[in-house]
């Protein structure tokens, strides 16, 4: 009875003690893995620097429901782990506090971010054309809530056409059609040149509808 038990038992031992042997064998294995990976935002984060002056991603800041909305208020904040910075009597410390005005980030100033552009829609068209865009809170700007957010912007994307140049070629070479080539508008630009710019009536309306920025690039960017 005594064997019977022994057997019987043997084979749990057996598969316990091999399952601890791989477990303590992969361990050191999945360590080096993670002692050795660099987080992503330590490539924005200074070393050494003061820490109220990191940017955002180097820190986690708990948010001050007190504050009042466009008054400057003070944030709890804490290095995130990696980064390394000072107070001002070049102390290293963990812990710190920042002053911040209490705005979400999607109602900062247009200055304050970056925002994609799109060149699928027409900035001349009547209403103004917007489109969706997805904004990035600049690196030295603190604000409440999501540093990348959606936008509804008009389209203001430009291909490159000088309003001046065109407006030049309308006035000298505008009764060949240069002007109207010169903007992308190949159709136009031939009616013209075989017209001899409409009799010279076309060139003066269009030196009218480019001076005032009625006439556009064909692809519907605006003028630089």
């Amino acid at each position: 009875a005594g064997s019977l038990m022994t057997t019987k038992l043997s084979q749990p031992q057996s598969t316990l003690a091999k399952s601890l042997t791989s477990t303590s064998t992969n361990a050191p294995y999945f360590k080096a893995i993670e002692s050795t990976e660099i987080p992503p935002y330590l490539t924005n984060c200074p070393s050494n620097g003061l820490c109220s002056r990191l940017p955002p991603d180097c820190m986690t800041c708990n948010t001050n429901y007190s504050c009042i909305y466009g008054k400057t208020a003070t944030f709890d904040c804490k290095v995130k782990p990696h980064v390394h910075c000072v107070d001002e009597n070049n102390h290293e410390q963990e812990n710190f506090t920042i002053n911040m005005t209490c705005q979400f980030c999607w109602q900062l100033a247009t200055s304050d971010y970056v925002c994609t552009n799109s060149t699928n829609c027409m900035t001349v068209s009547c209403p103004r054309q917007r489109y969706n865009a997805t904004c990035t809170v600049r690196d030295h700007i603190h604000c409440l809530g999501n540093r990348v957010f959606p936008k509804m912007l008009y389209c203001n994307w430009t291909g490159g056409y000088k309003w001046s140049t065109a407006l030049a070629l309308s006035i000298t070479l505008g009764g060949f059609g240069a002007d109207r080539f010169y903007l992308g508008q190949w159709r136009e630009g031939l009616g013209k040149l075989f017209s001899f710019g409409g009799l010279g009536i076309w060139t003066l309306i269009d030196v009218l509808l480019i001076g005032v920025g009625y006439v556009g690039p064909a692809d519907g960017s605006l003028y630089i």
